[in-house]
Parts: structure tokens; C-alpha cells; sequence
């Protein structure tokens, strides 16, 4: 499979550490096949706490393979700036969507996805099933 036409995944947290972890156990959990593009956008240019409009847009650039970009968030106002990221229309990538899924379980489910060369539908529809895992 071609590793240039798989769905690119942008995981935003609050978090630099969390969104660099999680993107690092999907990645982890795919077998050690295709590599599918991850990219985490975690906390603040400055290393705090928070979101960047400006380090969401590089993550998603940077994993743009024309396949389309999925993008997890883990709290509310990740959301929110995904959000206006899409409402402004030029600063993401054609093709980019926000993803409701949870964002550990839906980011595994996304990368390990993607990663059979499944299209952006596919993807997000395995992160949102995440939805119903059971854990007990």
C-alpha cells in the first residue's frame, strides 16, 4: 500500500506531553507496518497549557497526504479552536475534519484504521465507534 495516500491524523490536547504520548501508543499499537502520518499539537507555542491555532495548522499541514486529515481533540475548547480553524477555511488542509470520538481509544482506532489505507469515512467512523468500547 502506498503510504503517501493514507488519512493523516492531528491529535490536540491541552497537553504537549499528551497529545506527544497518545500519538506515540497509536502509532505504537499498529503493528510496526505502514506508517501512518501522526502528528500531536499539544499546549501553547510557549510549552503551557492550552491550544494553538498556529501549531494545530502546521500538524495538519504536515500530515496532509491528499487523503484527508482526521483530527482528535481531548477537552472542550480544542474543539472550539478545530472549530474556527475549519470556519475560517483556508488555514487546514482540503479534506480536514473534526473527529468525535474519545481521544485515546478513537486515536488508536484512527491510526491502526488509517493505517489500512481506508479512506477519511472509515477513519472517522472506527475513532467514533470508540464511542462503545467496554471496558468492564
Amino acid at each position: 500500500m502506498s503510504e503517501d495516500k493514507l488519512v493523516g491524523i492531528v491529535l490536540v490536547s491541552h497537553s504537549a506531553d499528551v497529545a506527544a504520548s497518545v500519538a506515540e501508543l497509536a502509532k505504537g499499537l499498529t503493528g510496526g507496518g505502514v506508517t501512518v502520518p501522526v502528528a500531536p499539537a499539544g499546549g501553547t507555542e510557549g510549552g503551557g497549557l492550552g491550544t494553538s491555532s498556529e501549531l494545530i495548522a502546521a500538524a495538519a499541514a504536515s500530515v496532509d497526504r491528499g487523503a484527508g486529515v482526521a483530527i482528535l481533540t481531548d477537552l472542550g475548547s480544542a474543539v472550539l479552536t478545530v472549530k474556527a480553524l475549519l470556519a475560517e477555511g483556508d488555514e487546514l488542509p482540503a479534506g480536514t475534519r473534526l473527529v468525535d470520538a474519545p481521544f485515546v481509544e478513537g486515536a488508536i482506532a484512527a491510526v491502526v484504521t488509517a493505517a489500512t489505507g481506508a479512506d477519511l469515512a472509515a477513519v472517522e467512523a472506527a475513532a467514533a465507534e470508540a464511542y462503545t468500547y467496554r471496558k468492564v
